[in-house]
């Protein structure tokens, strides 16, 4: 059903607002997936390093907005490439997208390796920079360092999931996110524990371990990556029917595909180093306020995940459908789907934002046995609850303009509510209400986000960059 309402919005034919609502709803449950997954994948390292201690966790979680950037970036790179997929493929040129694949695929290795080298030779110094405790400073740099390592895995996977997503097919990286979670969950208990003996229904087993603390649960995260990277490409290069390898074409580099690529990942890449570059001050902002409001802020920020990522599902869905819109010349369709799929993200994150209040100290419970990061987490996850809303307006109507290929403005947009509000309001508030205090300024802003983007979408000026 959802490759037919595929084919009828590429060949021109009407959809009706159900079949509209179908084929969203359709594209992004698989998203939505991928992205909980991810997020399920933090929970895992927090919650597996959370029986270690608060100062493992803080170590963590002082250099968390700093892996933030740098898998924002590795997002970032692939962004050009991903929308000119999706376009190329609604208007029919599927040998024009294979190109484009190779290119993204060349380009982003380099990228990556780029990334890794910067991100190891940072690994020592960064923790004291963010103004970590000595006992916890070690431990983030090792983190960091294995983290980094990672990163031209980390770009792989992010490329051809997001390349495969914008050919239309949403299940198979849906499928190998979850696989992902659960070798996660394999590693992790090698390298981070100490070899033990457990029951298991009066059955006592031996399980292997590493004892490596912290630094086992970036390799293990490292070890899922590096596997489903090997699978993702393994789907897109050889099975996908659009997109697969064909003997007969070969690697060219396109200075107009290339350019076109540079032009839209240049401003998300910039959004991402601000946005991130306001995170890791915010870090600094929290970071006097001690290992309690560190490791708080740290799982708080992983609970809240689980709201927003069925946000992040329907943004992937939108990129996909307007930038298919857009290469088919359904400028008709494309305003309306823009509309339709904002709306439902803020319709599913208000509901989200809910159980984010209601469910709040089970979340934490899970994260961390220390009695004050539950208390405290607690009480900022319920500040955030009424956020959540306004936050999926910024984030779906950001993966509408992506699909047409506008990205400058909405990262002026970003760059804005999070310099002049957040930062200067979190930086007002930490001495006076603590981490509570940097919590109601995030709530404050995602609110005022949401509003700039809505006017942004209610607009037309996003749709002619696609022109």
């Amino acid at each position: 059903m959802k490759e037919d309402l595929l084919v009828q919005l590429r060949s021109g034919k009407a959809l009706s607002v159900r079949q509209q609502l179908m084929l969203t709803v359709q594209l992004s449950i698989p998203a939505i997936m991928a992205q909980i997954s991810s997020i399920i994948m933090q929970y895992i390292d927090a919650s597996m390093v959370g029986q270690l201690g608060a100062g493992d966790s803080a170590s963590i979680g002082l250099v968390a907005s700093s892996t933030w950037l740098l898998g924002g970036l590795c997002s970032a790179a692939s962004i050009g490439f991903t929308v000119q997929i999706a376009q190329e493929i609604g208007a029919g040129r599927e040998k024009q997208a294979r190109g484009i694949v190779r290119q993204g695929l060349g380009v982003g290795f380099i990228f990556g390796c780029i990334l890794m080298a910067a991100a190891v030779s940072l690994s020592g110094v960064l923790p004291v920079w963010l103004g970590g405790e000595e006992a916890i400073c070690r431990n983030a740099s090792q983190y960091f360092m294995i983290f980094g390592l990672s990163l031209p895995v980390v770009q792989m996977n992010n490329a051809s999931s997001g390349m495969l997503q914008c050919s239309g097919n949403m299940r198979v990286p849906s499928i190998l996110h979850i696989f992902m979670c659960l070798l996660d969950v394999v590693f992790n208990g090698i390298f981070i524990f100490p070899s033990r003996t457990v029951s298991l229904a009066g059955i006592s087993v031996k399980l292997p371990g590493a004892d490596m603390g912290v630094a086992g649960a970036a390799l293990g995260t490292a070890m899922a990556q590096l596997v489903v990277a090997c699978l993702m490409l393994y789907f897109l290069l050889a099975r996908s029917p659009s997109l697969r390898l064909r003997s007969d074409e070969h690697l060219r580099f396109s200075s107009a595909e290339l350019g076109r690529a540079w032009k839209m990942a240049l401003p998300v890449g910039a959004e991402q180093v601000i946005m991130c570059g306001a995170q890791i001050l915010g870090t600094k902002i929290v970071s006097p306020l001690g290992s309690i409001a560190i490791a708080a802020n740290s799982f708080s920020v992983t609970a809240e995940s689980l709201c927003y990522m069925p946000g992040y599902g329907i943004a992937a869905a939108a990129t996909t459908l307007i930038g298919q819109s857009i290469g088919a010349g359904r400028r008709d369709l494309t305003r309306r789907l823009g509309w339709l799929t904002t709306g439902l993200g803020m319709a599913v994150m208000t509901g989200s934002g809910i159980l984010l209040y209601l469910f709040a100290p089970w979340m934490i419970g899970l994260l961390s046995p220390d009695p004050a990061i539950r208390e405290l987490g607690t009480a900022v996850l319920r500040i955030e609850a009424f956020a959540e809303p306004m936050f999926a307006a910024s984030i779906v109507a950001s993966g509408v303009f992506r699909g047409a290929g506008d990205t400058l403005v909405p990262s002026c947009l970003n760059f804005i509510s999070m310099w002049a509000v957040r930062l200067p309001v979190s930086a007002f508030l930490a001495p006076r209400a603590g981490l509570r205090g940097v919590w109601f300024a995030m709530c404050l802003e995602l609110c005022v986000r949401g509003v700039l983007f809505l006017i942004r979408l209610k607009g037309k000026r996003w749709m002619k960059t696609a022109a």
